[in-house]
This record gives C-alpha cells, structure tokens and sequence, in this order.
C-alpha cells in the first residue's frame, strides 16, 4: 500500500495485487473486469502480461532497465568477424552506421543511414580506404563498443555529442588514435567528468576539443584551463574561461573606498 503523488494530487492507498481470472480471462480488483476482444493469440494483452509477472513498482522498474541494457549490450557487440572478411575499415564503418551514425571515408561523401536505419552498402567496396570522420552523435556507444571504432587507426576527427553511455572508462580506451585524431567533441556527454578529460593527455595530436555542456564536471572554468595546459596545441572550446571560478567572500576584491573591517 503506497501513497503517490502526481502533480498536485495525492492519490491514497495504491495497491498492486496478483490477477485473479473467472471464467471468461477477465482481470478482478483492477478497475473491474476488462475482457480482451481478438483470438486467442491476442488474449493476452500488455495490462494482463505487466499484472501476471510484476506485484510492484520497483519490480518492474528493474525488468524495463534489464531490458534496455540488453539492447545496448547488442548494439555494441564485436564485429571482429567482419573484420576478417572486410577489413577494419569497413568493419568499423558498419559499426557505427548500425548504431545510427555516419562515416566518412577518405576523398569520399559521407554515408548516413535513413530515417529507417538504411544505409548504401557501397562502403563495403571501400575495404583500402581510411575512415578519416565518424560522427557517432546521440549513439549508444559504450565501453565495449569501442572495440570496433578502435579499428579505424587513420582517425582524425570523431564527434561523440550526447552519447549517454560514453564515460570516463571510454575517455581512457582512446589512446590508440593518438596518432591521427585531430578533432574530438564530448559535448553534452551527461557520464564525462574532470576524470575522463585527465585521461586525454595521450592525445597530443588534438588541434580541437569540444568539452560543452558536460553536467558531470563540477568546475567547467578550471577544466578547460588544466585541459588547455595539458593539450598546449589544442583548441579547448564550449566553455567560459570564467564560469564556476567563483571567488569566496573573503576572496571578493575590496573597494577603497569602503570600509576595511575591525
């Protein structure tokens, strides 16, 4: 028995219970009796399958996250195989374009997917050719999935905008395109803090590096300032020099004028 409160109102005594069935599949104690219409196939609808396994909220709140991380986990399985028939190149450009990106191979136009995750597969006649750009803004690029992107070694510019599960871990697994990444933006990146940038150092090759609105990184200010110390060669953009370096009371430069307290 819950208490719950939406909006402005309170809605008492919320109970979850077991389905009970009569005769005719009907579910009691939810509402009154709702009867599915349909065959037999369909008799089993949403309302009655959530009712059948699930006797709480946090119950159910655990099945749905265990659900989507088994669909990340998918996106970001090894494509080591195609490796083997392909190349990296391609291997790596199929990666990325599965999760909804774009690549761009060297001296090519770049290749999107569509609005329905279509892509042209002429990339597959690419097999010697660099990926010199992938833009894998709002994928769900995680840890693991970077066994893959890690494949393109000619690299030079990689957009990760807004990838929720790129974190501090995925920051420190990109030293092997230290070589040849020149651009890399984290820009809205919500799991980046000052811990994963630290991990940057290896890339001394950066000429710019977008670190905007990364809600993690408690004091953007000093960020960029260690950052652009630690990258002396690169272009450190997205955010205010002066924003988080807020003095304290006792910092605050005094007005001649006033006067200086006993």
């Amino acid at each position: 028995m819950w208490d719950l409160v939406l909006g402005d109102r309170r809605i008492n005594s919320l109970r979850l219970v077991a389905p009970m069935w009569n005769g005719t599949r009907g579910i009691h104690r939810l509402g009154g009796a709702v009867v599915p219409e349909g065959n037999q196939k369909k008799e089993r609808t949403m309302l009655q399958f959530l009712t059948d396994h699930f006797y709480d909220v946090e119950a159910l709140r655990g099945y749905l996250l265990q659900r989507e991380m088994s669909k990340v986990h998918l996106k970001n399985r090894s494509f080591t195989w195609l490796e083997e028939q392909h190349g990296p190149y391609s291997a790596g450009a199929f990666f990325i374009l599965k999760q909804g990106g774009a690549v761009k191979f060297r001296d090519k136009e770049w290749i999107r997917p569509d609005k329905y995750g279509h892509f042209s597969p002429e990339f597959w006649n690419f097999r010697e050719v660099p990926v010199e750009a992938v833009d894998a803004s709002d994928c769900e690029i995680n840890y693991e999935g970077l066994d893959n992107l890690l494949l393109l070694k000619e690299l030079q510019s990689l957009s990760l905008q807004r990838c929720p599960h790129v974190d501090d871990w995925c920051l420190s697994r990109l030293y092997p395109l230290a070589d040849s990444l020149q651009e890399l933006s984290l820009a809205g990146c919500p799991r980046v803090s000052e811990r994963g940038l630290a991990c940057l150092y290896h890339l001394q090759n950066l000429r710019r590096l977008d670190i905007s609105d990364l809600p993690a990184v408690s004091n953007p200010g000093l960020t960029q300032i260690l950052v652009e110390e630690m990258l002396p060669n690169c272009q450190v953009v997205g955010v205010n020099w002066a924003e988080g370096l807020k003095l304290g009371p006792e910092e605050q430069p005094q007005d001649p004028a006033s006067p200086v307290p006993a």
